[in-house]
C-alpha cells in the first residue's frame, strides 16, 4: 500500500474532520502563523524543526500534516522528520495559499494585522535589490554584479529548494512574531493540550 506524503485541500480537512488527533502543524514563522493559519494548528517553525528535531520525532505521535505558505518549507520539514523517523507526515500541497484559495476556514491572533509571507518578502528585497544594483549601473558599472549574484542566487535557491535569503529574513522581528515557546508547541504535539 503507498502511503499519501501530499495531499490536497479537500483531503486535508476530510482527513482533521475524521480524525481529531491529527496533528496539524504550521512550519511558518511565528508573524506568518499570528497573520492567518488553519484552527487548532501548531506552529512549529521550519528552523525550529531542525534544532529540535530528535525531540519533535520522540514526543510526536499519530498522523502530522505539516503546512507553510506554499508547501515548499513544509516539504523540507517533512524530508527531516521521516528521515529522523517519524511516520505519517504529509504536506498540504499548495499550503496556506491553496487553503485559503479553497475558502477553507483560517484563524488569526494578529488581532487583525496582517504580516507579509515569507515568499513575498523574499520577491520585495530581492526584486528591490536587482531594481536599485541596475540603475547604480548607470553611475557605476560594477554595480550590474550586485545584480547578477542575487539572479545566481535565486537560481540556486530553486534548484535546492531551499532559500538563504528567505532564512535570514525569518529571523527579523518582523517575521519572529509573538514571542515562540518551543517547549509548548512539543508539549501540544504530545496532545496533552488543547489546540488553540
Amino acid at each position: 500500500m503507498t502511503v499519501k506524503t501530499n495531499v490536497d485541500v479537500p483531503s486535508a480537512r476530510a482527513l482533521i474532520s475524521a480524525n481529531p488527533d491529527v496533528l496539524v502543524v504550521d512550519v511558518r514563522t511565528p508573524g506568518e502563523f499570528a497573520s492567518a493559519h488553519i484552527p487548532g494548528a501548531i506552529n512549529l517553525p521550519l528552523d525550529q524543526v531542525d534544532r529540535h528535531l530528535r525531540r519533535i520525532v520522540s514526543d510526536a505521535g499519530g498522523t502530522m500534516l505539516l503546512i507553510c505558505q506554499s508547501g515548499s518549507r513544509a516539504t523540507q520539514a517533512r524530508t527531516a522528520l521521516t528521515r529522523e523517523g517519524l511516520a505519517g507526515v504529509v504536506v498540504l500541497d499548495g499550503g496556506m495559499n491553496a487553503w485559503t484559495a479553497a475558502g477553507a476556514p483560517t484563524t488569526s491572533t494578529a488581532g487583525g494585522r496582517v504580516r507579509w509571507g515569507l515568499e513575498r518578502q523574499v520577491r520585495l528585497v530581492a526584486g528591490s535589490i536587482v531594481a536599485v544594483s541596475v540603475l547604480a549601473s548607470i553611475w557605476w558599472a560594477p554595480a550590474r554584479f550586485i545584480a547578477g549574484f542575487i539572479g545566481a542566487g535565486l537560481t540556486i535557491a530553486a534548484v535546492t529548494n531551499t532559500c538563504a535569503m528567505g532564512m535570514a529574513l525569518a529571523k527579523l522581528p518582523y517575521n519572529r512574531g509573538p514571542r515562540f515557546d518551543i517547549d509548548a508547541a512539543i508539549t501540544r504535539l504530545r496532545g496533552s493540550e488543547t489546540a488553540a
